[in-house]
């Protein structure tokens, strides 16, 4: 940690902004803090102090004034400190608690303490906390330590200079524990003995768990009496030995079930067959009575079934013939359809033929050729009032086009004229706006011009102002001067008076030895005193000061004015105003101009766009109006030749349509009557064929004629349903015969007298009883045997789990104590301690290479791990080793500067091994308050000589203290002064200039 700057805002002694630069003494590396006594050197520590922490050293225990009683209720309080963390630059702003005005109203309110940190970042500060809480927070995760520990490492604050040093083992632990980040170890033992703690839980429930499955085994033994005679033993070992037996005993009961077990089914195998053996002829009786029965009906059916299949035999004969008897009624309907759609056809043809004998052929041939030709010439006809507009509309396109081409002609002739016009007025602007760069460069110093007469005048008032400053601060210099001087005169003048008061006469005069005093000089009636010679002279020093300050300001004032008045040109402000607004005249002309051209220019190139575009049109125009004339031209010739096809295709008739249509519906009649006439001849002759066909089937087959063969006939489902019925009947008259054969053999020899089947019945429900119970006990048993045989190894296995983990748990309990300093550990050191303990040996020994070079080899430090009394934890103890008497001492045997050395070594020593350490904090700033004084001339001088070692390290160490001799080794100097009215003053950069 390093600091860089400290401002102090009436805080303690000071009022006004006070600033400390730290970096200022890097190149030194040990600076002095010195004043005289109450001036504020410690307030100086006091406000590093509040600034991280928010409370000061001095005041832990007293009162808390931060706020500077020179304050008037309307000053503010604040101290600010930059200071560098892990190569972060940081920023804290704190303010305590105080009275101030209030904004509205009258009286008093309360400030709240505030507080702000910051961090720069990338040369900007990036605000990161805004309250007191959030701040601390912060800070205590940035820095590390608290407000004691920082006191004890890198405050070393008045009064507390030697707390690390005399503290016992367990208050140095904290400081410690931060500074080496050992937390960590007070988790291991922490961790350690919650593993412990679980060891020995697991192992108690193992326990548990064996427990229980012993007196499982037990209640099972007692519940089915497997114990031996005599009382129940109470050891482990009698308890398991007992176990085992009632296993054995399980087992034999288990092997006698099992032999009943397997009697009971042989009689239950017995008695179930005997009985499946009367089940079977009961059933082979039965069955033979249910087929005879069968037999019967089904011969009885017989005369049915034989007048079906003869129904079958001849529906299958007739629908041999079903198709030739369908085609001869079919053809019969044909023909005599036909037969009437030919006189029908042949009506309506006669009511429009022109001949009733013509060709029908040859007629419906001619006119199909000569309705092609006329229905063409219908189109063309429905289509000439079209053609007819088209060709109008054409020739009035024609016309348009001709008016259209001599506009554009009349338009194009004016643009020749226009052009020129345009190209005069664009050399003009082109030349007025060829001035705008020379305008505006003339217009741009007259206004800076313009600037600097104003400024004149401006800082000719300043310059006057400073010149009478000037002259009130020469005079009130001599006047102080002049009263120094009276008052000088006036003290010797009171010397004189004082020596002729004490004149006697006949004594001798102590100046000029005579006896005789003739004219003694009058005493004054007010002596100066120190006081009022050395006020004066201040005074006169603040004046000539003020004189020389006032000297520099007019100095200051009359060079500006010179300055402005050579920018301005010596010319007046009037001048310069008039010769600036004809300048931004002339400028806004040019400007005019520049547009004017830009516009003109634009207007002749759309002008000249505008007469290639019209000639473009003209062309395209001209075009289309020869295309045009060529397409009235032609539609006139087609039209023509339409109105000729048009008349020849009328004939008689109004228009061709009307001819079209009567040809149509003479076409239709003839060909109608042709068709049907065709159609007859072609019915007959298949009426003819299917008769012959009809004829000779039937004369094959066993039918006497059609109608016969067409009663036969019967429909799919008719033919399927009878013979169905015909094959199940001769299939169920069969297998009947069969099995009524089958089961008279089977019953050869039996008697045919029912069989008594409740006998047999009763005999298998008494043996399968019988078993049932002989397997439920049989399954009991054997369940009984294996739960009990499971107990007891799950029980051996639990108490050899138990020895295993106690064995575990034993070692870890051990360790676990071991850690936590207590027994088996006889030092009652823990692991962080003894951690802890390493690295106190490490700052005892550099301390003592400090401490032995300081003490001139007398004394030393020396880290005892000696057992500290009442049980108490030890490993953090320090003895001192006199060389004098060769015996260990404790710190608090040591005189006040035997404990400053031996203090001040341990500290250097601590804040050298915190940062060697990789995750130590980096100590590189060093403060301490006071202690010198105690030591005698050769003391102090090893003391400042190990001071100035730490220079080597890069650290910066502060010393605050009044002795002298410090004073003249130290030339790097803060000098805190008190005012004569009241408030300190820090001075640095006068001093660190004088060294």
């Amino acid at each position: 940690m390093k600091l860089h700057r400290l401002d102090l805002t009436g805080f303690g002694p000071f009022l006004a902004t006070q600033t400390v630069d730290f970096d200022a003494f890097e190149r030194d590396g040990i600076f002095l803090i010195s004043g005289r006594t109450g001036a504020g050197k410690s307030s100086i520590l006091d406000g590093v102090s509040f600034a991280l922490y928010g409370s000061v050293p001095r005041y832990d225990s007293g009162d808390k004034r931060l706020r500077s009683d020179h304050c008037a209720p309307e000053d503010p309080t604040e101290v600010r400190l930059e200071f560098t963390v892990a190569d972060r630059r940081w920023r804290v702003t704190r303010a305590p608690e105080y009275q101030r005005p209030a904004r509205r109203g009258g009286g008093l309110t309360t400030e709240a303490t505030r507080a702000e940190l910051e961090e720069l970042v990338d040369g900007v500060w990036i605000g990161r906390a805004a309250k007191p809480r959030d701040v601390g927070l912060a800070l205590d995760e940035i820095i590390g330590l608290n407000a004691q520990q920082f006191q004890q490492v890198i405050l070393l604050a008045q009064n507390k200079f030697s707390r690390f040093l005399l503290a016992s083992g367990a208050d140095r632990q904290p400081l410690l524990r931060t500074l080496f980040g050992t937390r960590r170890y007070e988790e291991y033992v922490r961790a350690l003995g919650e593993r412990s703690k679980a060891a020995q839980a697991g192992l108690d429930t193992l326990g548990e768990h064996a427990r229980t499955l012993l007196d499982q085994a037990e209640r099972l033994i007692t519940e089915h009496a497997l114990a031996g005679d005599g009382a129940a033993p109470d050891d482990l070992a009698g308890r398991r030995q007992a176990a085992e037996i009632a296993v054995q005993r399980a087992d034999y009961r288990l092997d006698t079930l099992a032999r009943e077990r397997a009697a009971a089914d042989a009689a239950f195998a017995a008695a179930t067959t005997a009985h499946a053996e009367r089940v079977a002829l009961a059933k082979a009786q039965a069955d033979l009575a249910q087929a005879r029965t069968r037999l019967a009906a089904l011969e009885a059916d017989a005369e049915r079934i034989a007048q079906a299949r003869r129904e079958l035999e001849r529906a299958r004969a007739a629908e041999a013939l079903r198709s030739v008897l369908d085609a001869a009624t079919r053809t019969a309907r044909a023909a005599t359809a036909a037969a009437a759609d030919a006189a029908t056809a042949e009506r309506v043809w006669e009511q429009v033929a022109p001949d009733p004998d013509t060709d029908l052929a040859r007629y419906v041939e001619q006119l199909t050729g000569d309705l092609a030709v006329w229905s063409a010439a219908a189109e063309q006809e429905a289509a000439l009032a079209a053609r007819e507009a088209e060709t109008a509309a054409a020739a009035e396109r024609v016309a348009t086009l001709e008016r259209e081409l001599q506009a554009l002609d009349q338009q194009r002739a004016q643009i020749p004229a226009e052009l020129a016009r345009l190209g005069d007025l664009l050399a003009a602007a082109r030349a007025q706006a060829a001035t705008l760069d020379t305008a505006r460069a003339q217009r741009d110093g007259l206004a800076a011009r313009v600037v600097a007469a104003r400024e004149t005048e401006m800082l000719a008032v300043a310059l006057r102002e400073a010149d009478v400053a000037r002259l009130d601060a020469s005079a009130a210099a001599d006047a102080a001067a002049a009263a120094v001087t009276a008052l000088l005169r006036r003290r010797l003048d009171g010397y004189a008076g004082d020596l002729a008061a004490a004149l006697v006469d006949g004594e001798a005069c102590a100046v000029c030895g005579s006896t005789a005093h003739p004219h003694p000089a009058a005493r004054g009636d007010e002596p100066v005193t120190d006081e009022m010679l050395a006020a004066a002279e201040a005074a006169r020093d603040a004046a000539q000061a003020a004189d020389r300050t006032a000297a520099e300001a007019a100095r200051a004032a009359r060079d500006r004015h010179a300055a402005a008045a050579a920018r301005a040109g010596g010319e007046t402000l009037d001048v310069l105003e008039a010769a600036l607004a004809s300048a931004e005249e002339t400028l806004a002309a040019a400007e005019t101009a520049v547009r004017e051209h830009d516009l003109l220019a634009a207007q002749r190139r759309e002008l000249e766009a505008l007469d290639t575009a019209s000639q473009v049109a003209r062309d395209e125009l001209a075009a289309q109006l020869t295309d045009a004339g060529a397409a009235v031209a032609a539609l006139g010739a087609t039209l023509d030749g339409i109105r000729a096809t048009v008349d020849a295709a009328r004939g008689d008739c109004a228009t061709v349509a009307e001819r079209v249509a009567e040809a149509t519906v003479r076409r239709e009649a003839a060909r109608s009557c042709l068709a049907a006439l065709t159609a007859v001849a072609r019915a007959d002759a298949d009426l003819a064929a299917a008769a012959t066909e009809l004829d000779e089937r039937l004369a094959a087959s066993d039918f006497a004629d059609a109608a016969d063969a067409t009663g036969a006939l019967r429909d799919a489902g008719a033919v399927r349903a009878l013979a169905e019925r015909v094959a199940a009947h001769d299939a169920a008259l069969e297998a009947t015969r069969v099995r009524t054969l089958e089961l008279e053999l089977e019953l050869a020899g039996t008697s045919e007298d029912p069989v008594d089947l409740d006998a047999s019945s009763a005999a298998v429900a008494t043996a399968d009883a019988a078993r049932a119970a002989a397997i439920a006990a049989e399954r009991d048993a054997q369940n009984v045997a294996a739960r009990l045989r499971d107990l007891v190894v799950q029980t051996d296995d639990a108490y050899a789990a138990v020895a295993e983990h106690a064995e575990a748990a034993e070692a870890v309990r051990r360790l676990a104590d071991t850690v936590a300093g207590r027994a088996p550990n006889t030092m009652k050191m823990d692991l962080e301690t003894f951690v802890l303990a390493a690295e106190l040996e490490e700052i005892v020994a550099a301390a003592n290479v400090r401490l032995e070079e300081m003490s001139a080899g007398r004394y030393t430090l020396h880290h005892s791990d000696a057992r500290a009394a009442r049980g108490a934890a030890s490993g953090l103890g320090i003895d001192v080793l006199d060389a004098h008497t060769g015996q260990l001492r404790p710190p608090q045997s040591l005189s006040g500067g035997e404990t400053f050395l031996a203090s001040l070594a341990l500290a250097l020593g601590l804040a050298e091994v915190v940062t060697a350490r990789a995750g130590g904090m980096r100590l590189d700033t060093l403060f301490i308050d006071e202690g010198f004084g105690s030591l005698d001339a050769d003391t102090l001088e090893l003391a400042m000589r190990t001071l100035d070692e730490l220079r080597a390290g890069g650290r910066t160490v502060g010393v605050i203290s009044h002795v002298e001799a410090m004073k003249e080794q130290l030339p790097a100097q803060l000098l805190v002064e008190a005012t004569p009215r009241g408030p300190s003053l820090i001075r640095q950069d006068d001093v660190l200039a004088a060294s």
